[in-house]
């Protein structure tokens, strides 16, 4: 207001970030002049007076000469990872990367990459005017998708993509040149979203159904040969390992004999119905 500008939308945009394309910024007295590039925008200032620490200046300003600063490297990448597209993308880079990690443990390259791209998105997500509801409804639809993943649903994953999707909608508070969401990459980054969860939780769900490879389950009822035995206890061979093992009945050297259990690294064994001499595996 002290140099004639329009006070209430300099108001609006600092509490509500909003926004006026250059005609329109004229109009409403916010600027003064629309320039097309550096030259013109010297020759309209040419010969304006301007009040500096209460004093009247007059511009000289055409025919200057124009130095252009490269930016820094930061500036440059801060330049690429505001743009919203490019931090939701980030974003959903981190969330694969440590997916991956959790599923594969020991990868480490997939965790520190994926680290290092969700913060980067957030960080790039905080400098921009955004609607936090939503960024919220697209966290969400990742956490359903991610959940979707390790049990799958189908549901969870179609409402994360449905999440996912509004909230992008939601994500920007204001319109204009750099401030949009392209359909073009957020619809396919989301079904390709929904393709990893519904992939991973096919092999999940199909590794649930395996019968276990380890432990006790695989031992229960795998006939074992008596190497040694003494008062109750001795050794056993099991899958071509010498295993220490106790039974509740008498049993000797080269018997046949069944596991009924694992406990503490020994095997509890029985005596085989009618055949102390069956297949050893």
């Amino acid at each position: 207001e002290l140099r004639g500008r329009n006070g209430d939308w300099g108001e609006k945009a600092v509490r509500e970030a909003a926004s006026l394309s250059a005609n329109a910024a004229l109009q409403e007295h916010v600027i003064d002049f629309v320039a097309r590039d550096t030259t013109e925008l010297l020759q309209l200032a040419e010969g304006r007076t301007v009040d500096v620490a209460g004093q009247k200046k007059v511009l000289a300003t055409k025919g200057l000469p124009v130095e252009t600063l490269e930016p820094g490297w930061f500036i440059r990448l801060l330049s690429v990872i505001t743009d919203p597209n490019t931090a939701v993308i980030l974003m959903l880079v981190g969330v694969y990367g440590i997916i991956f990690e959790f599923t594969s443990p020991g990868a480490v390259a997939p965790g520190v990459i994926g680290a290092i791209c969700l913060l980067l998105g957030l960080y790039a997500l905080n400098l921009l005017p955004i609607n936090y509801a939503g960024l919220a409804l697209m966290l969400l639809g990742i956490a359903f998708l991610v959940i979707e993943a390790f049990n799958p649903t189908v549901v969870l994953g179609l409402g994360g993509v449905a999440a996912f999707l509004l909230g992008a909608a939601m994500l920007l508070k204001v319109e204009g040149p750099g401030f949009a969401m392209s359909w073009a990459v957020i619809g396919p980054a989301a079904a390709l979203t929904l393709g990893l969860a519904l992939l991973t939780g096919t092999y999940v769900w199909a590794a649930r159904k395996n019968p276990p490879r380890v432990g006790g389950e695989v031992m229960r009822g795998l006939p074992v040969k008596v190497l040694d035995w003494q008062g109750g206890e001795g050794h056993v061979l099991a899958q071509g390992e010498r295993w220490r093992a106790r039974a509740d009945e008498p049993v000797a050297p080269g018997d046949s004999v069944e596991v009924t259990d694992v406990s503490d690294l020994v095997l509890t064994v029985r005596r085989r119905d009618g055949n102390n001499n069956g297949a050893i595996r």
